[in-house]
């Protein structure tokens, strides 16, 4: 039996991984064997996306590869709210049409989360291609009598839902004395929210009730009960969803099925920016393009998966300069593995064996329980650090790196991140280079040799000097290094 033939322990994968769910307050556990439908709610696409954005779409990146590492078939959901009062806004402002617009920024997303290395969702519903969907749901709201006619639009009448407020945990009675004062005066009560607003501006559509266009909470429950069905696993997004968007999905969903909506709410925490909440009127945001330029895709992945998905992460260049010193030691591992030789070595298979297991338990066992992406990196860490020391020790060979690299690379793909990868000629000409600089450096030519490193360094490749050898690693380029 050969070594890849024995390579790997079994998988320390259960059958279950508990996620904390906002309504129960409480971890539920996900069936791993099964169908694990997901609604992720997505972006409104009047301008770029930032990175506030980003941590929640890397966090669900992140579960759906995890899930189908289990065997999982997991179903994701990700909607483009493309009809919104901010598109129209920006539209008018522009002088153009909402379409423009939209289109601008769905083909900006794609940019930004393709080049993020996120796995695209298995669909991206867009608002205004379910108007019908949305139409017939608010019909049922109507005739239920959970929903009602204004002068202005089609409102959901909240004191009809008995549950109201279970899962942002926020009282009628405080809402009611809290609201504020609405534009609308026929609306039967300040908390009601619109299902259909009139309108005859562009975009609008024909409606039972007259000309307009749909309201924000109506789209997303119209669309995740076409695609997923009631009681779907995973409903998720921002923490800033909670309430009033997620609140009212419930709330007219349930109306509309008088069955539950969704297993588990699933929340990812902020981005804020030196404690501060994002926003534009602060100037104080980071596109996700402005982030990629200056940090690059692995870096970025890293810092949103450096907190526990439920709590925020301040954006902190400190954070992010070492996040790029830990990212240098997983390039170094990993062309020390594809590098090695077959050297004599005194470390045996047996203790390697033992670290592996080990590495493979602590990273399941983390995301297992509720997700914890913060203890999975640590033990992905962990991991290079070990092998960063065979490597240094000179006991790093060939052998050793066929039996560890599987567990390296399944941790790698589960956390979404890339290593640059170099062609063959591009091997044999660095190869080369190394070769006439380790001549030139016998013949004490230095000031040659120097020359020769500078020509590989302009590659974004280093040597690494070994007591017997020089290897290489390509290394990404990060724009805040250049």
């Amino acid at each position: 039996m050969n070594i890849k033939e024995q390579h790997q322990p079994s998988a320390p994968y259960r059958k279950t991984m508990k996620i904390f769910d906002t309504l129960s307050v409480a971890e539920k556990n996900v069936d791993t064997t099964n169908q694990v439908r997901i609604y992720l709610c997505g972006v409104t696409v009047y301008d770029e996306s930032h990175i506030g954005h980003a941590r929640t779409i890397i966090i669900f990146d992140v579960l759906r590869r995890y899930l189908e590492l289990h065997g999982a078939k997991v179903n994701l959901i990700q909607n483009f709210t493309d009809v919104d009062d901010k598109i129209i806004n920006r539209a008018k402002n522009e002088n153009t049409s909402a379409d423009v617009i939209t289109t601008r920024y769905i083909k900006n997303y794609f940019s930004d989360f393709d080049r993020l290395n996120v796995k695209r969702a298995d669909l991206y519903p867009k608002a205004t291609e379910h108007i019908q969907d949305m139409i017939s749901l608010i019909s049922g709201l109507v005739e239920k009598g959970f929903a009602y006619g204004s002068k202005n639009g089609v409102y959901f009448s909240v004191l009809k839902f008995a549950g109201y407020g279970k899962l942002s945990k926020k009282k009628i009675d405080e809402l009611v004395s809290g609201a504020r004062v609405e534009v609308d005066e026929t609306k039967k009560d300040p908390l009601d929210f619109a299902l259909w607003k009139f309108s005859d501006d562009s975009p609008s559509w024909d409606s039972p009730w007259g000309k307009g266009r749909p309201g924000w909470h109506i789209e997303c429950s119209a669309m995740s009960l076409k695609y997923l069905g009631n009681d779907f696993e995973i409903h998720g997004g921002g923490r800033d969803l909670i309430f009033p968007h997620h609140e009212n999905e419930i709330a007219q969903s349930e109306s509309f099925s008088g069955i539950n909506f969704a297993k588990i709410w699933m929340h990812v925490g902020m981005v804020t920016i030196n404690g501060e909440k994002m926003s534009k009127s602060l100037g104080n945001t980071k596109s996700i393009d402005h982030v990629l330029n200056t940090w690059g895709p692995n870096i970025i992945r890293l810092f949103c998966l450096s907190g526990h998905y439920t709590k925020p992460i301040d954006y902190s260049e400190e954070m992010l300069k070492e996040i790029i010193t830990k990212w240098r030691q997983v390039e170094n591992c990993y062309y020390e593995m594809i590098l090695s030789d077959n050297l004599q070595t005194t470390e045996s298979l047996d203790s390697v064996k033992e670290f592996i297991q080990e590495s493979r338990t602590e990273f399941a066992s983390a995301l297992d329980s509720d997700f914890d992406t913060p203890l999975a990196v640590g033990a992905f860490f962990k991991l290079v650090k070990n092998i960063n020391q065979l490597a240094s020790s000179e006991k790093l060979n060939k052998e050793l790196s066929d039996y560890i690299m599987p567990t390296f690379q399944e941790m790698l793909s589960v956390l979404g991140l890339v290593i640059p990868q170099v062609t063959d000629d591009e091997k044999n000409q660095i190869t080369n280079l190394i070769n006439q600089r380790n001549e030139l450096r016998e013949q004490k030519k230095f000031q040659e040799a120097d020359a020769i490193r500078k020509q590989i360094s302009d590659k974004n490749i280093v040597l690494i000097d070994h007591k017997n050898k020089t290897l290489w690693m390509k290394q990404e380029k990060i724009g805040i290094e250049n």
